[in-house]
């Protein structure tokens, strides 16, 4: 589920879980193992990336709905364990967004230091609202973090996505690049940050990423448990069940403009 390239000290993570790269329990955790393992392996910079038009779908909301709800929490669990391992990353991590990332897609470029995104007919945002998730509070103080308080409050109420450039502005992507070059670009400015003098460049990055880390060093227990009794609702499983449905007769994830 996950390809790995390397590019001199800075690796690769490539999702590929067809058709849409959707988050499963399984890529959850094998990414986040992905993500731990790297510095050890003498990884100077990561690369988050996905296929050409398609980042990530966000969550396999069909596969989790079939869950019971020991297997749900433990996926959420997981989930937040991903993002803190992202957020904490000893080594700078960097988000390669090849095409679409509605929902779970741009959570993860979040809590990654820099987002390059490709241009195009492409669509990114937070529209968990729109598919009946409420946005968990670590998500929406990372979101806050990234654009800005009154932005986020537009962005995670409306669930709007945004094209490009529209996103750009939005201060939700750092980086436009061809989408031939997108890649390539996000690894440029990987081995930019991983070429300045190591200590000073770490320390410095410790300091002003310690907000977003500190996200993940207080007991989260009751947050997961909010997020457990929102999925649980009968609206949000209303929801998800018609978002389901949907997909089943466009016969599988459609593209969040609608192809």
């Amino acid at each position: 589920m996950i390809q790995i390239i390397a590019h001199g000290n800075v690796r690769e993570l490539r999702l590929h879980r067809p058709p849409v790269n959707a988050l499963s329990p399984e890529l959850v955790v094998a990414l986040r193992k992905a993500i731990e393992t790297a510095p050890a392996e003498g990884v100077r910079g990561l690369v988050l990336s996905g296929a050409p038009g398609r980042f990530s779908g966000g969550l396999d909301v069909p596969l989790l709905l079939g869950l019971d709800q020991t297997a749900t929490a433990e996926f959420w669990k997981n989930f937040y364990w991903l993002l803190g391992v992202i957020a904490g990353s000893t080594i700078p991590v960097v988000c390669a967004i090849t095409g679409h990332a509605p929902a779970g897609g741009i959570v993860l470029g979040l809590f990654c230091d820099w987002r390059v995104m490709a241009s195009g007919d492409y669509k990114v945002g937070l529209n968990e609202v729109q598919v009946g998730i409420p946005l968990p509070p670590v998500i929406l103080s990372a979101l806050q973090r990234q654009v800005g308080f009154r932005r986020a409050e537009w962005l995670a109420v409306t669930g709007a996505l945004l094209a490009p450039a529209a996103a750009l502005e939005a201060g939700l992507v750092d980086e436009l690049a061809h989408p031939d070059r997108v890649v390539q670009a996000a690894i440029a400015h990987c081995q930019c940050r991983v070429a300045l003098p190591p200590e000073a460049m770490g320390l410095t990055r410790r300091q002003a990423r310690a907000d977003l880390t500190a996200l993940f060093e207080v007991d989260l227990e009751q947050e997961l448990r909010t997020v457990m009794e929102s999925w649980w609702s009968s609206e949000t499983q209303t929801a998800l069940g018609a978002l389901v449905e949907r997909l089943g007769k466009k016969g599988g994830y459609p593209s969040p403009s609608g192809d």
